[in-house]
């Protein structure tokens, strides 16, 4: 088995090292992976509320419908919520790691007043 690894690696070209990555680098990272997360969570709530609403137009006089529609909906605004409210801690956290939350002016994302 050990012999079976060898040979496998042997034949596998030497990589170089890599670059380190350096905290802006991970920072953008960061930060572009949250953007498309909370775009995505609240694409997702929208969906989920104009379904409701769909179900709520399609339910007629059916009372239990009506409910799964009202409640669909209802779910559908606090996921909006919940998502929006993470991305204010997120923005929050990270201008505070970043040093730009304690900035009174920025000016083309420089700070000019502290």
């Amino acid at each position: 088995m050990n012999q079976f690894f060898s040979t496998i690696l042997a034949r596998v070209p030497s990589v170089p090292p890599g670059q380190p990555i350096t905290f802006n680098e991970l920072s953008y990272l960061i930060e572009r992976i949250a953007d498309f997360l909370i775009v995505a969570g609240v694409l997702l709530a929208v969906i989920y509320i104009i379904w409701g609403g769909i179900t709520y137009m399609a339910a007629g006089a059916d009372t239990t419908k009506i409910t799964e529609a009202q409640t669909r909906i209802k779910n559908g605004i606090i996921g909006a919520a919940v998502v929006l409210g993470v991305g204010v801690i997120i923005n929050t956290i990270a201008g505070i790691v970043t040093r730009d939350f304690f900035c009174r002016f920025q000016l083309l994302g420089i700070c000019i007043i502290n």
